[in-house]
């Protein structure tokens, strides 16, 4: 049996920890645009560990290595000024700012095509390297637990083919919406019109039975309660039946409900 020549990859030698955990920090402090808004799962994973962690397994560590019959790198002079150029990305890359930056991204999936091609010819003497060490296509991602999708979703932000499934149908589908489903519509225009914001309103209220909550006439709103209805003997609509119309009566946040 052949062995496989791989290289040392950056996260074996050295990380930015400081800047990776900043950014993991802030993240917690955004409410929007995150897979949390999609559903509620368990042990959620930043974003941004999630990046700089796949990206530094995905690269070589530029230090100088020999052994199991290949000699890789550069002098330690040399190796650490690569490596400042790497943690550089990777500060860059982690931002929650920069989540979408295509530059930064090309940038960062650059590097992990360059690793890549690497690797490729360290083992193009593999008796497999036409099927497994293709330099123009890079290895599929897998995780089969992958729970609430942050990191299948990161390795498919760095240019990877993502494939996740997990045990949990909430959790798969999760998956699907975050990973499978956008990437088959993007850059797509929209099926039809959209309507007019100050027509949203009108449209809502000629909707017989409408499920929605128009945003324009109900921007005070909380929420929306059921509750049991009965006949009433005095007037034609039911009658909505409560023990109380008030969900908060604390001094410092008082809250009153209305049929």
């Amino acid at each position: 049996m052949t062995n496989i020549k791989a290289p040392k990859k950056l996260i074996e030698v050295a990380l930015p920890l400081d800047a990776i955990n900043a950014a993991a920090t802030y993240e917690k402090l955004v409410k929007v645009g995150k897979p949390q808004s999609i559903h509620l799962w368990w042990a959620r994973r930043p974003l941004a560990a999630a990046r700089a962690v796949l990206f530094a397994q995905m690269v070589n560590d530029p230090g100088y290595q020999q052994g199991g019959g290949f000699k890789y790198g550069v002098n330690k002079e040399k190796a650490a000024l690569e490596r400042e150029r790497l943690f550089k990305i990777i500060e860059d890359l982690v931002l929650w700012e920069n989540t979408n930056n295509e530059e930064v991204l090309e940038r960062a999936r650059a590097e992990i095509r360059r690793s890549w091609r690497e690797t490729c010819e360290l083992n193009k003497n593999h008796p497999q390297a036409a099927a497994l060490f293709n330099p123009d296509q890079l290895p599929g991602f897998h995780d089969p637990f992958a729970g609430g999708g942050a990191i299948p979703l990161e390795a498919q932000r760095l240019g990877l083919e993502s494939h996740a499934s997990d045990l949990n149908p909430v959790a798969v589908t999760i998956n699907k919406a975050m990973i499978e489903i956008p990437p088959r519509f993007a850059g797509c225009a929209p099926v039809g019109p959209r309507l007019a914001h100050d027509r949203q309103a009108d449209h809502a209220q000629d909707w017989r039975g409408a499920r929605g909550w128009p945003k324009t006439c109900a921007a005070t709103a909380l929420g929306c309660a059921p509750r049991p209805s009965s006949a009433s003997a005095n007037c034609t609509p039911r009658s909505p039946s409560a023990p109380r119309w008030w969900p908060s009566a604390r001094t410092w946040r008082p809250c009153k409900g209305r049929p």
